[in-house]
């Protein structure tokens, strides 16, 4: 295991970012963590935001020079008599055949066409277990081959197959891996991880095949639980807590990367639950992390106004993750609540505060 923290000399080989053009919203981004998706589109040369605020969630399609083309605000279904349920995350989810936009809130699960023209499915949240004191909400979303998986206040993560088109959308299991709230859902494919089985070797699954981790899922005492996902998903380690609350995670080629309420970053290895890295990242909590998988580099983003950008690197010859601080943004006087990558390669990125009414973007120099 390493220890370290954001300070240290940066490599003058390394590209650094400017700001660019921002993206106006009609109104500011709540103050929830993982407050930004974004979608990337290059056969139309395109790139699709969602923000959440309240009841509503702001879609904004931008050209590459950041010019706003068209906005779409979607709400969360409502009952008769009773006020508008607050939206808790909007996110894009990409399936091998088709792109799905996932609303949460504390009501229930909304999918919706890529350009949240049409409402393909609706999965209301039963509050039968809940304590009259308990909030009932959705929280954490992903999509892991035709599956979309979202968390919810139980610790529950219903698992939704979805088909190649139409709206035969069914929940097919509910995974029981959590006590306490889910935070975030991070997935990927398994393929791209281990295509000679090597993670396998050593562990205690029968295979592996049994052993390719495509699934993280964070709660709020800090738990992670790795899946490999399938027609049933199967629970393959449990990484416990410290005492501070996992805000957001991602996982890379088999590497975990966990942000906590703490402003720790820490890096697992996803088949075994070992501890590889532990980065005092930030100064206040951590609230959301992203991934550039063509280049390996990782966002971190906290509430002390500082966006950083990691490099990970896995040593071939021990097996050890390798990390790298390669830049350091602030966003002044903002309580940043959600930020991504823009490309796969990790060239531009997207930034969204509390009571700032835009989208802030950044490009590599």
């Amino acid at each position: 295991m390493v220890a370290a923290d954001s300070e240290g000399q940066k490599d003058p080989r390394v590209r650094m970012f400017r700001r660019e053009r921002s993206i106006p919203l009609r109104g500011s981004a709540a103050a929830l963590c993982n407050n930004l998706s974004v979608l990337q589109l290059p056969v139309h040369n395109l790139t699709h935001f969602g923000v959440v605020h309240g009841p509503s969630a702001q879609l904004v399609s931008a050209a590459p020079e950041g010019v706003p083309l068209a906005q779409r605000q979607l709400h969360a279904k409502e009952r008769a008599g009773v006020s508008l349920p607050l939206i808790t995350q909007v996110h894009w989810c990409v399936l091998p055949f088709r792109i799905l936009l996932v609303l949460t809130s504390h009501r229930g699960i909304q999918m919706y066409e890529s350009d949240g023209s049409v409402m393909v499915y609706w999965h209301a949240l039963n509050s039968g277990d809940a304590s009259p004191v308990q909030a009932v909400f959705a929280r954490g979303i992903a999509s892991s081959g035709h599956f979309i998986c979202v968390g919810t206040w139980s610790g529950r993560v219903l698992v939704f197959d979805v088909p190649a088109k139409g709206p035969n959308i069914v929940l097919s299991e509910e995974l029981a891996g959590h006590l306490t709230s889910v935070t975030d859902i991070a997935s990927e494919h398994a393929q791209e991880q281990d295509p000679a089985g090597e993670k396998g070797k050593g562990s205690l699954c029968l295979s592996p095949q049994d052993c390719i981790a495509d699934m993280v899922t964070a709660d709020d005492s800090g738990l992670l639980c790795v899946w490999r996902s399938g027609p049933e998903f199967k629970l393959l380690t449990r990484i416990p807590g410290f005492g501070a609350p996992c805000t957001s995670v991602q996982l890379w080629q088999g590497i975990v990367a966990a942000g906590y309420g703490n402003g720790q970053l820490r890096l697992y290895e996803a088949s075994t639950g070992t501890l590889h890295a532990q980065i005092n990242a930030h100064a206040r909590a951590i609230c959301a992390l992203d991934l550039a998988p063509m280049v390996g580099k990782l966002l971190s983003a906290a509430e002390d106004t500082f966006v950083h950008i990691w490099k990970l690197n896995r040593n071939l010859k021990n097996g050890c993750i390798e990390v790298e601080h390669c830049h350091g943004e602030c966003v002044p006087d903002t309580q940043v609540c959600g930020a991504r990558f823009c490309d796969p390669s990790g060239s531009s990125l997207a930034v969204t505060g509390y009571d700032l009414a835009e989208i802030l973007r950044f490009s590599s120099v």
